[in-house]
């Protein structure tokens, strides 16, 4: 049977998941896992895309990635390449390594992004490892790295230290419950955001919201919020700033 198109992303925005044929090691010592790092940055330098959390289990690898100039596809194609010829060469063997095909699964809205950034990072917890265990983790923290940390943490507010604490304090918490409660959640279309926008804020234009007193502003966006507006919809669609949309 042929293959089904893989869904393209609104946002660019792909969690990528990448596993062993029939379920096998890809990563032997900490010396693969350095080398796969190794092309992953190399080819984000020639491909141009932006990487915002990451994470190297036993068998699988955990991506969120998004495209700037190359497709997913063709990223993916350059880095597995590039990987299996080293790793092969270095356990004298042929043949492939990864599953013929990765999957992805599309990010939409601003509170899926974050729950995605938070299960990656908590993978190797879940085998009783360290969340710092070959995850991008870390990287929010040296303010330099492999990874794009600046488009995550302005989630978290302006100020760089309550940034660190929020973020910490989030992707330490349960993932579970969230993740279970936002796949039954019905997502908006920017068409039914709009419709909502006007209706909950008794407006004619979404935007008129930004001349709104704090007080009465700040309880049509937590109604908005409630309603299952994203956080980018919100910021596209009324004008107002996601630090103040993400703190209400």
């Amino acid at each position: 049977m042929p293959r089904s198109t893989r869904k393209q992303s609104k946002t660019g925005v792909y969690h990528i998941i990448i596993r062993g044929i029939n379920k096998q090691d890809i990563f032997q010592d900490d010396e693969d896992k350095k080398v796969y790092l190794d092309r992953l940055s190399r080819y984000k330098n020639e491909s141009v895309f932006e990487l915002y959390a990451y994470c190297l289990m036993r068998n699988h690898i955990h991506l969120l990635v998004k495209e700037v100039d190359e497709s997913i596809s063709g990223i993916m194609k350059r880095i597995g390449t590039s990987y299996v010829y080293w790793y092969n060469n270095k356990y004298d063997r042929v043949g492939h390594l990864f599953q013929d095909r990765f999957k992805s699964e599309t990010i939409e809205d601003d509170a899926y992004l974050l729950a995605v950034v938070r299960y990656i990072h908590q993978n190797p917890v879940k085998v009783g490892s360290s969340i710092e265990d070959w995850t991008s983790y870390s990287d929010y923290f040296k303010g330099h790295g492999l990874t794009d940390t600046k488009f995550i943490m302005s989630f978290f507010g302006d100020d760089i230290m309550k940034q660190r604490e929020a973020f910490i304090t989030y992707m330490n918490e349960d993932n579970t419950t969230e993740s279970m409660e936002y796949e039954n959640q019905q997502r908006l279309t920017d068409e039914e955001a709009k419709m909502c926008v006007m209706k909950i804020g008794c407006v004619q234009y979404c935007q008129e919201i930004q001349n709104f007193d704090k007080q009465s502003r700040n309880i049509v966006l937590k109604k908005l919020k409630d309603e299952g507006l994203s956080i980018r919809q919100l910021e596209k669609l009324t004008g107002i700033n996601r630090g103040i949309i993400q703190k209400v």
